[in-house]
């Protein structure tokens, strides 16, 4: 397998050695031209008979271009820096650029009688087949951050050579094994990611209890106090587990690595407060010929603001990316 097939390694700015500093600085610091010259169109997916999701579609004049259809992480959506970041470098070098939202993100709370959970994969894959079938896209690409990654990878490891049209995936910093990702998530040191998770998927429950009233019990809510606890009562439940447990479990990409079939660009850094790196030693990894990890010391979760470079910005995940995806 492949390590570190890329042509710039990471080497992080002098100052942001820090992982939590790298997370929190990519997180907040904007970029005001982003897609500024882009075309933008909203699109409504069906992905299951009740259920469509949102994306945000920069098409190019010649609709036989690439595609690249972008995922973000828990409690992000289309504007997230990252999403913006790579859409707009993948439509500036030719590609149409699809930036997904999970189901309820981005205000579609009334679309889905579901909330969103990181098994979902099955979205994904309805996306792409709509985007072959429909558009007719010959080739197209999905990428991932966090949340995101996972399900793109277990998109691709459940379709194996049985989806038309897609020609490779990435992800940056994926939680693979769910588990061992929110007990980290809820340790003392990550709190402020913790609160703000925890914090953003109490208030999404209470605007689906507005639009499906009586749904979920929100009585529950001012007892909860993690994002186990969060997932026990509402997400394991309402995506069909039988607790957070069984949720973590089976939704992991972990399960499905082996039978990825395309080309994967796997990014992630030995620092991620909350994205075990241990999460990677994986057998199911090592043993995929497709799959191409990218491993950096420092990066922080999905972070990666590099030295500056010619001819490339600071944000090293996403100059990764739209390189992987010109070169597969």
């Amino acid at each position: 397998m492949p390590t570190n097939p890329v042509s710039r390694p990471f080497t992080p700015q002098p100052w942001l050695t820090n992982p939590h500093l790298q997370t929190l600085v990519a997180r907040f610091r904007r970029r005001p031209h982003l897609l500024a010259d882009a075309p933008s169109e909203e699109r409504l997916f069906r992905v299951d008979p009740q259920s469509q999701i949102k994306g945000l579609c920069s098409w190019q004049p010649d609709r036989q271009a690439p595609g690249l259809v972008l995922v973000h992480g828990l409690e992000g959506c289309h504007d997230s820096p990252y999403m913006q970041g790579i859409a707009h470098k993948a439509w500036h070098s030719g590609m149409h650029v699809v930036r997904l939202n999970q189901r309820n993100c981005a205000g579609t709370e009334h679309l889905t009688p579901t909330l969103y959970n990181a098994g979902l994969s099955r979205d994904i894959r309805a996306v792409v087949d709509e985007l072959v079938g429909k558009d007719g896209i010959r080739a197209i690409w999905v990428a991932g951050y966090s949340m995101g990654g996972n399900l793109v990878l277990k998109m691709a490891g459940e379709a194996g050579e049985t989806c038309p049209g897609l020609r490779g995936v990435a992800a940056v910093c994926p939680n693979v094994h769910p588990a061992p990702c929110v007990a980290a998530l809820e340790q003392r040191r990550n709190c402020i990611y913790h609160q703000y998770f925890l914090r953003k998927l109490k208030a999404r429950v209470e605007r689906k209890a507005t639009f499906f009233p009586g749904k979920w019990d929100l009585s529950l809510l001012n007892d909860i106090r993690t994002v186990t606890q969060f997932d026990d009562a509402y997400t394991a439940p309402d995506g069909g587990y039988r607790n957070a447990a069984d949720y973590y479990e089976r939704s992991g990409a972990r399960h499905v690595l082996e039978s990825i079939r395309v080309p994967t660009l796997l990014i992630t850094a030995e620092d991620d407060p909350f994205i075990p790196f241990a999460s990677f030693d994986l057998p199911r990894i090592r043993a995929n010929a497709c799959i191409q990890l990218v491993t950096a010391a420092k990066g922080g979760h999905c972070g990666f603001l590099q030295r500056a470079r010619a001819n490339e910005d600071e944000r090293w995940a996403e100059n990764r990316i739209i390189e992987f995806v010109q070169r597969s």
